[in-house]
Parts: C-alpha cells; sequence; structure tokens
C-alpha cells in the first residue's frame, strides 16, 4: 500500500496544535512578542509532547506557546493557510480544521473577527493547493455555559460559508454533557452539524450522553467504549462514527500503548473508525504517518483503508456534491 499516495481526508484536526514551531519564532520577532527562547529546537521541545505524556493535562500544556502568536487576523489567516498547505503536501483531499475562537480574543480582536480571519485563511489554501476544507467551531468545558451560548450564537452568521459544525473539547468531566445540552441544542436548531469530544480519557458513559443527550453525530476519539458494553453497542448500532487519533491516544494515557489501541478492533468489528492526527504539531504527526502506524502495527489491508476512506468521507460534513467528488477518488 502506498500511503503517501493515497487520497486522505482528515476529520479531527485542532489548529492550535497544528502550528509550525517556525511560524512560532517568526511571528513572534514580528511582533515583538516574548518567548521563552527562539530557539527552534527548544520551541519545539515545548510545543511537541513526548509520547511518554502523563495523562491529558500535561499533553494540554504544549497549547501555551501557539496561543501566545494566534491573536491577530494576519496571524490567523497565516497559520491556517499553513495548516492547509502542510495537509495537502501528503494528499489530504478535504480536512476539517477545528478551533476555540475565545482563544483569540485576548489582545481584542472580535469572536466574529476571528472566524472570519481563519476562513479566509482556509479560502486562502484552497486557492493555492489541491485540498477543501471546512471549520468546526470549539465550545471549551471549561468555560462557562453562557460562553457557549456566545460561541454557537456569533458563529451562527458563518454557517455555510465555512463553518459546518460545533464541539466541545478541553479536559473531559464525568457527566459534561449534562450542563451544555441548551447550547449544542440550540447550535442543532441553527443548523450545526455537532461532534463532540468524548470518551478521550473519560468514562464510556460521557459519549452515551454526547450522542443521547447532544445528538452528537460523531465522536471525537470515543477509546473508552472498548471498556462500556452499552456505549459501545450504541456507537455500532447507531453507526456514530469515531474520530480517533492514535499518537495522540498513547500520548495522553487513553491507550497504554499502539498495540493497545482499539482501533483496528473497532474497524474489524463494524464500527464506522476514522484515522486523524489530533494535533499535528503537539503529536509531531500527520495523516499518512497514522495510516502507516496502524498499518503497520494491525497489518491493514488497502481495502481496510478504503473503508476507512469512506467512513471519513461519508461521515463529514462536506456537501453532497463535495462528497460525491471525494468518493471518486478512491474508486
Amino acid at each position: 500500500m502506498d500511503i503517501k499516495s493515497l487520497p486522505k481526508i482528515e476529520l479531527h484536526c485542532h489548529l492550535d496544535g497544528s502550528i509550525r514551531p517556525e511560524s512560532v519564532i517568526a511571528i513572534a520577532k514580528k511582533d515583538g512578542i516574548e518567548l521563552p527562547t527562539y530557539d527552534l529546537d527548544k520551541i519545539k521541545e515545548q510545543m511537541i509532547a513526548p509520547i511518554d505524556c502523563k495523562n491529558l493535562e500535561e499533553y494540554l500544556t504544549r497549547f501555551d506557546l501557539p496561543g501566545l502568536v494566534m491573536q491577530s487576523k494576519e496571524n490567523l489567516i497565516r497559520v491556517t493557510s499553513e495548516l492547509m498547505e502542510d495537509a495537502a503536501k501528503e494528499n489530504v483531499k478535504y480536512i476539517e480544521i477545528r478551533f476555540a475562537p475565545q482563544l483569540h480574543i485576548h489582545k481584542g480582536l472580535t469572536v466574529e473577527e476571528v472566524i472570519s480571519s481563519v476562513i479566509e485563511g482556509m479560502k486562502v489554501g484552497e486557492e493555492r493547493f489541491e485540498i477543501k476544507g471546512n471549520l468546526i467551531l470549539c465550545c471549551m468545558r471549561n468555560f462557562t455555559v453562557e460562553r457557549a451560548f456566545e460561541v454557537v450564537e456569533k458563529g451562527k452568521a458563518f454557517l455555510g460559508r465555512g463553518v459546518v459544525g460545533i464541539d466541545l473539547c478541553a479536559s473531559e468531566d464525568r457527566g459534561f454533557c449534562e450542563v451544555f445540552q441548551e447550547p449544542i441544542k440550540l447550535a442543532k436548531k441553527y443548523g450545526y452539524r455537532i461532534t463532540i469530544h468524548a470518551g478521550e480519557t473519560g468514562v464510556g458513559g460521557n459519549v452515551s450522553d454526547a450522542v443521547e443527550l447532544l445528538g452528537a453525530e460523531r465522536i471525537g476519539h470515543g477509546v473508552i467504549i472498548r471498556e462500556c458494553p452499552e456505549a459501545y453497542e450504541m456507537i455500532k448500532k447507531r453507526e456514530i462514527t469515531l474520530e480517533m487519533c492514535p499518537t495522540s491516544n498513547v500520548q495522553t494515557k487513553a491507550v497504554n500503548g499502539l498495540s493497545d489501541h482499539p482501533v483496528y478492533r473497532f474497524l474489524k468489528d463494524g464500527i464506522k473508525v476514522t484515522l486523524n492526527t489530533d494535533n499535528r504539531t503537539v503529536s509531531d504527526t500527520s495523516l499518512g504517518k497514522e495510516i502507516n502506524l496502524v498499518s503497520k502495527e494491525f497489518g491493514m489491508a488497502y481495502e481496510e483503508y478504503k473503508k476507512i476512506y469512506h467512513n471519513s468521507v461519508k461521515a463529514s460534513f462536506a456537501s453532497e456534491t463535495l462528497k460525491d467528488e471525494l468518493m471518486k477518488l478512491m474508486e
């Protein structure tokens, strides 16, 4: 299987976890932003999480530096277009980029300005490279419910203009879905598609709640369902797609190691799995690398990759016209 030449689809990729370390330094120098160091190797150490992270919380500390340089329209346009370029270089034909607008308003931008800037960066990428994209807006679970409503309301104007979905992310507490039912219900009413981070390092009940209480069409990660038969059966029966990110899951201790990852077992049992990077920089990965890791570890064949590709296209929040085009790439 020639992984490099395969067409690829990415449904779970965080913008701030995928910024180039070189760009962090360049932007900081340009804007006079003070960094702990301007040495590229040392910056990489602070942005790339080790494979032996203690937990999800340690993994999330790698987002501190990107946040410093993603506070202007110009910089948001730049890092988004660069992500599109990086994905296109490995033959990703469609990508859904997710980000939390409220993390980028610390120097005066409004939520609307943040969203429009990321859209512009995505469009620049589409014009320059052979790739299409859409955006998913993230509400932070460690923020208030009121702030989730703000993302839903202010992002509404961008539906159909690049924004397609809504998400809940950050550290995963038991029962978080109950707290955010109302803003997600409103998002669904407005026409947002729903994908929810659940069962990454939390509990199986969170996955069930994400589907039952929030109407999740896709689940970010969902690894924990292997330990929760009720959630497993729900995901399988309702054909909910899992956005799986093997390297990230090893780092956050969602699994003990790659050999322990359930992605291939899920695939063989008919669960609709997809492969994704989660955070290209923080996990020091690419979609090709993730496919290669799973292929080598579990002996994944071409026909099985083709199934994952088809799962990804069908579960994407792209238009039906674009889905048809993407499907033809694997015929």
